[in-house]
């Protein structure tokens, strides 16, 4: 096969991201590439090619059968590149770790936690990034992903439940009073814009809130309800320690929404040994953290 018979491969990877997720949004989210760059590598890749690969619908596209073949393909390569490079590095485990969380969790959860694994762990070297949904250990340098398992996760991987996720409104305890009253400004992430739909079926008696705010993260909209202004619906694991703290109070308690978080990691990757140090360490606190 010549060099000019494979086209290029960010172009490649920035449609493996569109197939797997289905949009150009969600592939520019994980890539952290812009929804026209995204846009622009597909549209050259389909010219190269010769092929259509997406087409549009409605506000988003739709993969055709050719572009599921490529990307199916195009992610398995990806995957055995991956299972080779750790197959060369095992046994070489420098202690270094690569673990990818959720933004939200990462700075509300993990990182205020994480000098204790240091403490205990002083010979094992983390290294964070953030990030939400799918994504792809071949490519990312990623040891453990911690995620909110709202999403399918391919045979080599290897996935280890953690907790169920649980969402509640919280506010400020001067706040209670408007909330039960339903005189309250509901916020609201972008990332799961009907949460207060879903969690409003599930308790029916709750007024509905005046209006709806929305923001780009979870993170964001906690500081905002922490700041007075308005009640948000997050997730526990986001403010549990502001309640500990009396930051924030959650007068209706968490629900279970059905969903739940999990560890992932290569199956390839299960011998590393600092990897599984830190896996137990998450394991252990979130099995303390639970109420």
């Amino acid at each position: 096969m010549k060099r000019s018979d494979i086209p290029s491969l960010d172009d490649l990877r920035a449609f493996a991201f569109v197939a797997r997720h289905g949009s150009i949004r969600g592939a520019a989210e994980e890539l952290a590439l812009t929804h026209g760059a995204v846009s622009r590598r597909v549209a050259k890749l389909q010219h190269d090619l010769g092929l259509r690969l997406i087409e549009t619908d409605g506000r988003g596209v739709a993969v055709t059968p050719a572009g599921k073949e490529l990307g199916t393909s195009t992610l398995r390569a990806f995957a055995i590149i991956s299972d080779t490079l750790a197959s060369l590095q095992a046994g070489e485990d420098d202690g270094a770790v690569v673990i990818s969380c959720e933004r939200s969790i990462a700075m509300r959860w993990l990182i205020p936690r994480l000098s204790r694994f240091q403490d205990e762990h002083p010979e094992v070297s983390v290294h964070l990034s953030v990030g939400g949904g799918a994504l792809d250990f071949a490519t990312e340098g990623t040891t453990l992903a911690l995620r909110r398992m709202d999403f399918a996760v391919t045979p080599d991987l290897d996935v280890t439940y953690l907790a169920d996720e649980r969402m509640g409104p919280v506010m400020q305890a001067e706040m209670a009073a408007e909330f039960r009253a339903g005189h309250f400004i509901g916020l609201g992430s972008k990332t799961r814009p009907d949460a207060w739909d879903d969690w409003l079926k599930l308790n029916p008696d709750v007024p509905l809130p005046k209006a709806l705010r929305l923001f780009d993260h979870h993170f964001l909209m906690v500081e905002a309800a922490a700041s007075g202004l308005g009640v948000a619906l997050a997730p526990q694991f986001v403010v549990m320690d502001d309640i500990d703290r009396n930051r924030l109070v959650a007068p209706f308690g968490f629900v279970a929404d059905g969903s739940h978080y999990g560890l992932i990691q290569k199956k390839s990757d299960l011998q590393n040994k600092a990897a599984q140090k830190l896996a137990k360490w998450i394991r252990d606190e979130v099995s303390t953290s639970q109420p």
